[in-house]
């Protein structure tokens, strides 16, 4: 790779991370072909970007980026063999949610490393992260919280006018009688 070729994939890596929220390295040996293109069809549904990058280019990238160099020395111990990166532009926890249904199917790919929200986490987390909800689930959920009072309240009015139109019908019914 000519000198130009690798400024120009160390630019457009660094670019890929700063407009992420989170990314994931991943080890995807053992991984057939038709597996690999099924990982990147799930990532492509959920709007994340999966890139196979020379570990090289990806830690000068790295060291580069504002966001993600306080994690340099622990990313470049990572960045060995083959590695897959995830970028997570809007929904961080997708890719975990993706690569925790891909290894509980073929333990494969395996994560190296993963850094959502500023915080690294390991292999070992995988489950934690995958555990947690998305943003469209924690927005639900508080839509949910703030829809519940406003039920209960319009129920209360309702079966209080329902109540009262009885208490009419029968004072209506015995002025009748």
């Amino acid at each position: 790779m000519k000198k130009e070729q690798k400024v120009e994939s160390i630019r457009d890596i660094k670019e890929m991370l700063d407009s992420s929220e989170a990314i994931y390295f991943t080890d995807f040996t053992g991984l057939t072909v038709e597996e690999v293109n099924e990982l990147r069809s799930e990532f492509y549904k959920s709007g994340l970007k999966y890139k196979v990058l020379k570990n090289t280019l990806t830690v000068r990238a790295l060291k580069e980026t504002d966001k993600y160099s306080s994690h340099f020395e622990k990313l470049d111990e990572m960045l060995n063999g083959p590695t897959g990166v995830v970028f997570a532009k809007e929904n961080p926890v997708a890719p975990a949610k993706i690569l925790k249904k891909f290894f509980d199917k073929i333990e494969r790919p395996k994560l190296k490393i993963a850094i959502v929200e500023n915080e690294a986490y390991d292999s070992k987390q995988l489950n934690t992260l995958a555990s947690l909800p998305t943003k469209e689930e924690v927005i639900a959920s508080i839509l949910g919280s703030l829809d519940s009072p406003v039920s209960g309240i319009v129920g209360s009015i309702n079966a209080v006018m329902r109540d009262l139109s009885s208490v009419i019908e029968e004072a209506a019914k015995k002025r009748a009688a």
